[in-house]
């Protein structure tokens, strides 16, 4: 509720108003219970640590300074050179970290850049050697986070020393770096690797002469090095022609003449070498006439001498070979007893392939789209209400500067791209053939073309155009959400299309088992040749190319006709108007549930004056409805989760005075789930507005309980405030003692806010 970030005189500033807000909501209880006494106390003891907080800041100011002192004392009585780097510039050293480095230490002041620092220690004259890049280190670091990985290197220099060089980021935008001499640790290493190289000589020696294969090691110069026994014993040469210092020449020749090479590749030692030099290695298995297999390997030594080692693979040899004619004796029968069927299925796989190729790509291009919009439907309108909450708190900022046309434009503009934007979505919808797309119920005509009219009369009122909706008590089958859409759709064509005086009837007409609603205007018409094309996407007719819009509203209303088997029909007559008509279903016998409405008027003079918990989980949305509420007046409590929600009540010590819920949270959290948390947790039936961007049938069919309203995104910022105002009213109603004094109070509170309930 108040955030510890803020300096303490906008925590006080938070304060005064939650505590003007809870002492306005006492007075409106008017002492029916103890809670705002209790309310009172609370916010006296929220003032009092806000106060200590204050002193608490000073006390760590002096400790700041305190620390900044033993930091510079700690500093000069290190044995490691020490350096820590601010945003990427020196800000402290000791002298032990200035002086390592003599020809650049007049250049280790504070404000040098990190990666020129280790520009410095690379082109050092008193650095001989390091086991990495310090110039990359440095653009690393620089470019690194809090979660980079340390970098450690040791660097060797004049005068046999060593320094391990450490560098660790320890917060966002610090970086430490040492410098620790480890000149004694590195020369014991020395003498320990000497002592342990000339152990494992024995060791490599006794493994050497043990090993099943064949091995010689050839000198640079290409002479013989050394070799084991069994080399020897696999080519059968006598000892006395295996010495060290025999040429590689001479033991080829030697083998060519006891006939165990017999390829010309392998007689010169050239040819060695060229294949060693331009692989690395050389790979080869050779037969002689007493019908032995030998596998060559050769590898090329660092020193640039090679090392050979020969193995017999007679047998297994023999033995693959026996198996791989089996296999192909087999796999011959098999192939020739399969060519005819293999032939024959290619045939039909391709001819199939090929139609289910042409298939996918036809069935692609029709609903790539749908698709797409069908699902991104909560992704797209999640920043037009963060939008449309946002442009509504400007226009109210700017409303007495210059400013207010320019923001009056900018939201008319965003207006028609909502409306783009919801075609777009119900098309999809509509189009997706998805089977819980519609939901038919019983649905009153009378209460949906009051709510058409409440919320066209501005429009009609803007354009100068009569609106007038005839009452109607007809009750038919249809979904509730797509044929209010439908009729919204036509009436906002029919005032757009009417010139300033005309006029725009909406009424039902009873027929033998039907109803037939009907939206008459006296706009400029559509001629015979555009009528059939006018329900089709982005189709307008040649009379209205210059009027603002792209053609989607009334393809949405004859996808949703068709999807819920109600007739459309158009009758019209340029310069006349035209007249659309959608054929119902009566349902008779059956009285629907009839929504909760307000008659609730705006008065936007009245602040809001109310505690408000807003849980959203997208950043954008919950900012835009908190600067919303807070323009107003309202006390307004953040969260993004039901457990922050839940932990802002508890530091509150009581319910807020209504709860706007988004449905769909994180971690799989529902706005449900946090309004029933909170009426849990105090025993109350807080106020509450579920709002979803998911218009879809399963989520109209979710658990929510009776009394909690439900808005989809966009917000329709004309009908939130009154609604707010209402639900806090009918609670306050409901928790009142006496028939009379709830009389009063309403009565009193309505002249106050200038809402009518």
């Amino acid at each position: 509720m108040i955030d510890p970030n803020d300096t303490p005189d906008v925590q006080v500033a938070k304060q005064t108003r939650i505590i003007d807000a809870l002492i306005r909501r006492a007075g409106r209880q008017n002492g029916i219970n103890r809670s705002a006494y209790q309310a009172f106390q609370s916010a006296i003891e929220l003032q009092q640590q806000v106060a200590a907080q204050s002193r608490e800041l000073e006390s760590v100011r002096h400790e700041t300074e305190q620390t900044r002192i033993s930091l510079t004392q700690a500093l000069s009585s290190m044995e490691e050179g020490f350096a820590l780097f601010f945003d990427g510039q020196l800000g402290v050293c000791n002298e032990l970290f200035r002086n390592l480095l003599p020809d650049v230490s007049d250049r280790l002041e504070p404000g040098l850049e990190l990666e020129t620092f280790f520009g410095l220690l690379a082109g050092s004259s008193q650095l001989v050697s390091v086991d990495g890049d310090l110039r990359a280190a440095g653009r690393r670091l620089v470019a690194g986070s809090e979660t980079s990985a340390p970098i450690s290197m040791v660097a060797e220099f004049v005068r046999d020393r060593w320094y391990q060089i450490s560098a660790q980021v320890t917060a966002p935008h610090n970086i430490v770096i040492l410098l620790t001499e480890i000149t004694a640790l590195m020369r014991r290493n020395r003498v320990e690797k000497e002592h342990l190289i000339d152990r494992q000589a024995d060791y490599l020696n006794a493994v050497f002469e043990n090993m099943s294969a064949g091995i010689c090691c050839f000198s640079a110069r290409n002479e013989l090095m050394m070799h084991n026994g069994r080399f020897r014993e696999i080519l059968g040469l006598p000892m006395t022609v295996l010495q060290p210092g025999m040429p590689l020449q001479e033991l080829l020749d030697f083998m060519h003449g006891r006939s165990m090479i017999a390829e010309n590749d392998l007689l010169l030692v050239e040819s060695w070498r060229q294949e060693l030099s331009k692989r690395g290695f050389l790979r080869r298995r050779l037969g002689n006439r007493a019908q032995r297999v030998l596998d060559i390997h050769a590898n090329e030594l660092p020193d640039g001498g090679f090392l050979v080692e020969i193995k017999d693979v007679t047998l297994e040899t023999r033995s693959t070979e026996l198996l791989e004619n089996r296999v192909m004796e087999r796999t011959a029968e098999l192939t020739r007893a399969n060519a005819n069927l293999t032939e024959q299925y290619d045939q039909l796989a391709r001819i199939e392939e090929e139609l289910r190729l042409a298939k996918e790509r036809a069935e692609a291009a029709v609903s790539s789209k749908t698709r797409f919009l069908a699902g991104a439907s909560h992704d797209l309108l999640q920043p037009i209400n963060a939008a449309k909450l946002l442009i509504s708190t400007l226009e109210e900022t700017t409303r007495d500067t210059p400013f207010l046309p320019m923001v009056e434009r900018l939201q008319g503009a965003f207006s028609s791209s909502e409306q783009i934007l919801h075609s777009l979505l119900d098309i999809s919808r509509l189009d997706s053939a998805d089977a819980d797309t519609v939901d038919p119920a019983a649905v009153s005509l009378g209460a949906l073309m009051d709510g058409v009219r409440a919320d066209q009369e501005l429009l009609a009122a803007q354009k100068s155009v009569r609106l007038d909706v005839v009452p109607s008590t007809l009750v038919v089958r249809s979904d509730p959400v797509y044929l209010l859409r439908s009729i919204q759709n036509l009436v906002v064509n029919a005032i757009q299309y009417t010139e300033p005086g005309g006029r725009v009837l909406v009424g039902c007409r009873r027929k033998p088992g039907r109803a037939v609603l009907q939206v008459w205007d006296t706009g400029i018409g559509i001629s015979r040749s555009d009528q059939e094309r006018v329900f089709e996407e982005f189709a307008r007719a040649d009379s209205v190319m210059t009027q603002p819009g792209v053609g989607l509203g009334l393809s949405v209303v004859d996808r949703a006709c068709k999807l819920l088997d109600h007739k459309l029909s158009l009758r019209s007559k340029p310069g006349r108007g035209s007249v659309f008509s959608i054929g119902m279903e009566v349902v008779s016998d059956v009285v629907p549930p009839q929504p909760a409405r307000s008659r609730i008027e705006r008065n936007d003079e009245v602040p809001l004056d109310y505690i408000v918990m807003v849980i959203e989980n997208d950043p954008d949305v919950l900012f835009g409805t908190v600067r919303w509420l807070e323009n107003w007046g309202a006390s307004v409590l953040a969260a993004s989760s039901v457990g922050e929600a839940m932990t802002l009540a508890s530091e509150l010590g009581m319910p807020p005075d209504i709860v706007l819920a988004d449905y769909q949270l994180n971690d799989g959290e529902t706005g449900v789930e946090a309004i029933n948390a909170l009426r849990q947790a105090f025993a109350s039936n807080v106020p509450a507005i579920l709002i979803t961007a998911d218009r879809g049938v399963a989520r109209r069919r979710a658990s929510v309980p009776r009394d909690v309203s439900v808005l989809t995104k966009p917000v329709n910022l004309t009908r939130l405030r009154p609604l707010m105002d209402w639900k806090i009213r009918l609670h306050v109603k409901s928790g009142q003692a006496a028939e009379t004094e709830l009389q009063t109070k309403v009565c009193d509170d309505s002249r106050a806010s200038g809402h009518e309930v």
